[in-house]
């Protein structure tokens, strides 16, 4: 690359660090680029955050580390170096060796990684035992101290359990541990603490920084999350089809971004300080084979020049130990962190309650988990439901949703009391009340298309039909960011950020007035986000919808919520207004949510 060419890569990094010298990945069979021109330098200890919205290929740079390609990709050029000795090139028994022993891999979801039929204890043991590392006698002691070294429990009743007796924070430790086991040189982290809530995602990161500096291992950590690359890594690649655009120190390039792209991906930011006007950017990621000519970013620039579009760009020094892929870098002058800045919301504003929950006491079987929980929510109203996991968050919602039937209590709508389960209210307060949740891989049929899933909400409530409901999905794949293109798409060909945005079209097919979000912008980039907290706002200024906001995110709920109700342990240790709580928290544990909370500010 023109970047490098006083020295290559291989020269500059220190003995023990990776290597990857012009990485391109392309479709089997087809002459195009998934992602191509990929040049990398991981330094011992050193944490890297690769950066981009989906589609931009930061996964398949991910795991051609290890040698490795997705059904339907092949590795066609490059290096991926490892103290001087190419992944790419080594023999197929060869790679299997260095995975995991030398490059290890810890996916976005960690219960995936694990067997959920074996103890806890005993996957740590088998996977020591196929590493060769240790004798019988003292593999059970290695998983010990390795469950020690993230910060878990390492007796026998924890080595005991099983994965889903483990919550998401534990399990991504284990997932954590069992990487960091083999002594790995190298270490590629995949999305690994998205869902998480802002404590436990603070503990996996400071255990996973200060494992690698313990340890002198190189990490790339792919992330669409800029606010936790902020506080986690040292040097920052920003990616968009297929290409790296900026690279550079994690201070120059959140203080000075010379890229429009990651100005833009840094404007979809929420901030802890001040509320928002969060947008997304316009238009969407070009798929491989139909990325525009020149600049891959110019048809949503708004900086672009006819000259934007008549080459590629190459990826050039900008400033020190900073480089960009803009012909235009030293033009667009400064960034202004504080732009998109909107007042809070008034504490004191008139409102009309239209939901109303009171002393409400929830049970899974015998044992209590919520307790005397009491909020209302108003018309055209944001209320936020925060805490970690464990506290109750999402079984309140749960059970305003009429998905939990096993509480106690009062939940109004309108003044009428509701039934307990769904199924037994009426169709028109099922309508009215919408539940979008977390997980769109378990909510979405995979077998059926994106044009029915919307659809179904339509049919069965008697809204729409036949080509009327057709026009009316196509509106509503625009409105989340999706686009016609996807009509005829099954579900399981879908990312995790599109099937999400499919379930938030699903919600508002139905026409509801109050939406219940059980973090529904966890797996989405920040620029999607923006667009959907965008057409969320939207919606609630011009149709009155209310929404009750699950999220551990408190950056995000600065910017969306008028209210906020901090939950620890299945009780409300603090609510009221957005701008009061967050400003001035009474209870110490509003206080560590939020010094918890990554940020940019």
């Amino acid at each position: 690359m023109t970047a490098t060419t006083h020295d290559t890569a291989a020269e500059r990094v220190p003995t023990g660090g990776l290597v990857v010298e012009d990485l391109g990945v392309t479709l089997t069979g087809r002459d195009v680029d998934i992602v191509d021109d990929i040049d990398l330098v991981l330094k011992p200890g050193e944490v890297v955050g690769l950066v981009g919205e989906s589609g931009s290929g930061k996964t398949t740079v991910g795991t051609s580390l290890l040698g490795y390609a997705r059904a339907g990709a092949l590795i066609s050029s490059g290096k991926v170096l490892i103290e001087g000795r190419d992944v790419l090139k080594m023999p197929w028994k060869e790679v299997r060796e260095v995975r995991g022993e030398e490059i290890a891999y810890v996916p976005q979801d960690p219960a995936s990684a694990l067997n959920p039929a074996i103890r806890i204890g005993k996957q740590i043991v088998e996977l020591l035992a196929l590493r060769d590392i240790g004798t019988t006698e003292s593999r059970m002691q290695g998983a010990r101290d390795g469950l020690a070294e993230v910060g878990l429990p390492n007796d026998d009743e924890f080595l005991s359990r099983y994965p889903h007796q483990l919550s998401g924070g534990q399990v991504q430790r284990v997932a954590l541990a069992m990487a960091f086991l083999p002594k790995p040189k190298v270490l590629v982290l995949d999305e690994p603490t998205t869902g998480l809530d802002v404590t436990t995602q603070a503990m996996v990161l400071e255990t996973m920084a200060q494992l690698c500096r313990t340890y002198g291992v190189s990490a790339l950590y792919v992330t669409h999350d800029l606010a936790v690359v902020a506080n986690i890594a040292d040097r920052v690649a920003v990616m968009y089809a297929g290409e790296i655009v900026e690279l550079g120190p994690k201070e120059s390039m959140f203080r000075q971004p010379s890229h429009p792209y990651t100005r833009a991906l840094l404007d979809s930011i929420p901030h802890l300080s001040q509320a928002r006007a969060l947008t997304g950017i316009p238009g969407r990621t070009p798929a491989p084979g139909a990325r525009p000519h020149g600049c891959r970013f110019h048809d949503r620039c708004a900086f672009v020049v006819d000259a934007c579009k008549e080459s590629v760009p190459e990826l050039r020094p900008f400033a020190t130990d900073h480089e960009v892929r803009c012909i235009r870098a030293e033009e667009i002058g400064t960034w202004d962190m504080s732009r998109g800045t909107v007042p809070d919301a008034d504490p004191d504003k008139q409102r009309e309650v239209i939901l109303s929950v009171e002393g409400l006491n929830v049970f899974y079987g015998r044992k209590r988990v919520v307790y005397d929980v009491s909020f209302d929510l108003a018309a055209a109203e944001v209320v936020a439901l925060v805490g970690e996991s464990g506290s109750g968050k999402t079984t309140i919602s749960r059970s305003v949703g009429g998905l939990h039937k096993d509480w106690t209590g009062t939940i109004s709508f309108e003044g009428d009391a509701l039934a307990k389960s769904a199924r037994q209210r009426s169709a028109v307060n099922r309508k009215r009340l919408q539940y979008i949740f977390q997980n769109p891989y378990l909510s979405l049929n995979p077998r059926l298309t994106v044009e029915q899933i919307v659809k179904r909400p339509m049919e069965l409530f008697g809204i729409a039909s036949g080509k009327k409901a057709t026009d009316r999905v196509i509106d509503l794949l625009d409105q989340v960011a999706l686009g016609p293109r996807m009509l005829k798409y099954e579900a399981n060909r879908l990312s995790g950020g599109e099937r999400q945005r499919v379930a938030i079209a699903r919600a508002l097919a139905a026409e509801p007035d109050v939406l219940i979000c059980d973090e529904i912008t966890s797996a989405l980039d920040v620029s999607v986000q923006g667009s959907i907290v965008a057409l969320l706002e939207g919606l609630r200024r011009e149709r009155g919808i209310s929404m009750l906001f699950v999220t551990h995110n408190l950056a995000l709920v600065r910017s969306i919520a008028a209210r906020v109700e901090i939950l620890q342990a299945g009780r409300v240790v603090e609510a009221g207004s957005v701008v009061t709580v967050m400003e001035t928290p009474r209870e110490e544990y509003t206080r560590q949510l939020l010094s918890k909370s990554p940020s940019i500010d």
